[in-house]
């Protein structure tokens, strides 16, 4: 039987001192409360989690992609994304958002249909960049596309092409990854 999993934010910043101290106050209880929901139940599948969140976010200084999104607007990885070019602007409405950087109207419209979202969040989308959007959201994310699995398998490569689509920043989040393990006793 799997137990809860709950962190301190004493263990994140020995983990990762340089992690932003407000937003990890934010997401200390909102992962405590959540992660046993979406699976996020053993220390491994933990800090996987945590590894690729904390590259994805900048060790949760950027809750919101920095870029403006207009990249988002047209040609293929706009239609991946599920941005529309009749929808003029998509890319910018619906940019990375979150410590996952959920990105694209496909991705915003199937966390809005969750029964995880509370509120209109295809009106307003900025919501992903505050809490507990902000980590609900990831967690989300992680669980709905096998990330799970993944973990258990210990297969950062395709952990991480399925959060980013390819392997950008490999080397940090296998960092983070040994800095979690190691104080996680793993």
């Amino acid at each position: 039987m799997k137990k809860n999993i709950e962190i301190t934010e004493e263990q994140i910043l020995r983990a990762a001192p340089h992690t932003d101290k407000k937003h990890l106050r934010e997401f200390i209880p909102v992962f405590n409360g959540w992660a046993e929901r979406f699976d996020i139940n053993t220390p491994l599948r933990m800090v996987h989690f945590l590894a690729q969140c904390w590259h994805e976010s900048c060790a949760l200084k950027y809750l919101e992609e920095l870029a403006s999104g207009e990249a988002y607007d047209t040609g293929r990885l706009a239609a991946r994304l599920g941005n529309t070019p009749a929808s003029d602007g998509d890319g910018q409405r619906f940019k990375g958002r979150g410590i996952i950087q959920l990105t694209g109207r496909k991705n915003y419209q199937a966390y809005a249909d969750s029964e995880y979202c509370s509120g209109d969040l295809m009106s307003h989308p900025e919501w992903l960049a505050k809490s507990p959007g902000a980590y609900k959201s990831a967690m989300w994310f992680w669980k709905t596309n096998g990330c799970n699995q993944l973990a258990d398998n210990g297969d950062v490569e395709a952990l991480t092409r399925r959060i980013n689509g390819g392997l950008n920043g490999l080397a940090q989040r296998k960092f983070y990854l040994g800095c979690f393990k190691k104080e996680f006793g793993l």
